[in-house]
């Protein structure tokens, strides 16, 4: 792996980890000391991370890391609604049996799992299972600009106050209910249900960034897992 690559999955680690906060201002010795990268590596990744939108160069102050507010927060969802609706339409036409099997089977191993009651070890299993299905959702559109677009749109999104929009021990249970209506949805191979299922699921997790959404993601309302199947 390069430096530069190293660097900036080092940066998105230490970003996603609150080690650097949204709007903080650095400098290239503080990004090294953080990333642990060498100067000549920071210098190199500078300008991989304006072009992703996650910092800018303000003069006479140094860097800032992406400022969080409600522009971004639409515009963040507001891209992820557009490939994801594309992609859940394509995998419902698409998508075998046995693709479906394993994503709701990894599903119902979290809920079983948090039947015994949450730890942090659940939430981040639940955290992999929830992020893993939209991403594989989305590489499976084949299309190696969006899912790389789509990857650094999901670092936005997770940088968005600072987890608030990452799983909590009480959410666990009704996201994993929701990730299999989303299924049982595509199991249907009707592309308006599957559009519909996602559609409801992102504005459910916008509204939640926003502060404006119910203490638990509603229920997507498309079908009934096992009358899918």
């Amino acid at each position: 792996m390069k430096l530069r690559d190293q660097a900036y999955q080092r940066f998105t680690h230490g970003l996603l980890a609150r080690e650097i906060h949204a709007g903080q201002f650095v400098s290239q010795r503080e990004l090294a000391a953080i990333t642990g990268m060498t100067l000549g590596a920071i210098r190199e990744l500078i300008p991989r991370l304006e072009a992703d939108g996650l910092i800018r160069t303000v003069p006479q102050r140094g860097i800032q890391i992406a400022h969080v507010d409600v522009n971004l927060i639409r515009n963040a969802f507001g891209f992820r609604l557009i490939v994801e609706r594309e992609a859940f339409v394509r995998f419902a036409e698409k998508a075998s049996d046995e693709e479906l099997d394993r994503l709701q089977a990894d599903h119902e191993a979290v809920l079983k799992a948090a039947a015994k009651g949450a730890t942090p070890a659940l939430v981040a299993r639940a955290q992999a299972v929830d992020d893993g299905m939209h991403a594989a959702i989305v590489d499976a559109l084949g299309n190696e600009i969006v899912s790389n677009a789509y990857r650094v749109n999901s670092i936005k999104i997770r940088l968005i106050r600072q987890g608030q929009t990452t799983l909590r021990d009480d959410l666990i249970v009704p996201v994993m209910h929701n990730h299999l209506a989303i299924i049982a949805a595509l199991r249907t191979r009707d592309p308006a249900r599957a559009a519909a299922a996602i559609t409801s699921h992102i504005n459910d997790a916008r509204d939640r960034a926003l502060g404006v959404e119910p203490a638990r993601p509603r229920a997507v309302r498309a079908v009934n897992t096992r009358e899918a199947t």
